[in-house]
C-alpha cells in the first residue's frame, strides 16, 4: 500500500507542470477520489534559453555613425523604398561598415549586415539641401535619392535622371551617410530623429 501511494505521489509531482487536469485523473486511477475537481492551469511556459555570451560582454562603441535623413514629407512605402536603396550604396564601397555573416542555431547561414545601428532622421526640404552642401564640403561618403527616382524602375535609369540634374537643383528626398560622429552630426544639424 505504501508503494501505491508512493507511486501516486511521483506522478501526481510529475504531471503538475502540465495540467492540473492530468494530475486529478492520475490520482482518481490509483484510487484517490477525494480531490476536488480540477481547474485548467496556465500552461507551462518554456524555458528561454541562455543568451549568448556577447550579449553579456560589454557594450560596443563606434566612433562612426551611418545616417539617414529623409524629406519630412514623404509616404511611408517612400520612406522605406527611399532608406533600402540609400543604404544599399554604403556597404558597397565602404567594405569596413558591413559586419559578419550570421547564422541560426540550426547553422543556416545569412547574409551579413551592417556592423553598427543605422539612425535615420527627417528634415524639411530646405534641411536636406542645407545637409547635402554639408556632406559635400566635408567630402564624407554619401548617396542620394531624387524625387525622380520614384519614375524609374532599374538603376541605369536611377543613375540617368541623376546625372541629368546640377547639383544644386537635385530634388533630394533622401541623404544616407558616413563618417566621423561629430562631423556627421554637424551635416545633420537642424534635422530630427524619425519618430
Amino acid at each position: 500500500m505504501d508503494s501505491a501511494n508512493t507511486t501516486t505521489t511521483t506522478k501526481t509531482t510529475k504531471t503538475t507542470k502540465t495540467t492540473n487536469t492530468t494530475k486529478t485523473m492520475n490520482a482518481t486511477a490509483a484510487g484517490n477520489t477525494t480531490l476536488a475537481p480540477a481547474t485548467p492551469a496556465t500552461p507551462a511556459v518554456p524555458a528561454t534559453p541562455a543568451a549568448p555570451a556577447a550579449a553579456n560582454a560589454e557594450q560596443i562603441r563606434f566612433d562612426t555613425k551611418i545616417a539617414v535623413l529623409l524629406r519630412e514629407d514623404l509616404e511611408t512605402w517612400q520612406r522605406l523604398n527611399v532608406t533600402a536603396f540609400l543604404v544599399s550604396g554604403l556597404g558597397t564601397e565602404l567594405p569596413e561598415v558591413i559586419g559578419e555573416p550570421y547564422e541560426d542555431a540550426d547553422g543556416v547561414p545569412c547574409l551579413p549586415m551592417f556592423r553598427q545601428p543605422v539612425l535615420v532622421f527627417e528634415g524639411t526640404k530646405e534641411t536636406l539641401k542645407t545637409a547635402h552642401a554639408r556632406v559635400l564640403s566635408r567630402s564624407l561618403p554619401r548617396a542620394v535619392f531624387t524625387s525622380d527616382l520614384f519614375a524609374t524602375g532599374n538603376d541605369r535609369d536611377n543613375r540617368a535622371a541623376v546625372r541629368a540634374v546640377p547639383t544644386a537643383d537635385l530634388d533630394l528626398v533622401g541623404l544616407a551617410l558616413y563618417g566621423p560622429k561629430n562631423a556627421v552630426d554637424k551635416v545633420l544639424k537642424g534635422a530630427r530623429m524619425h519618430p
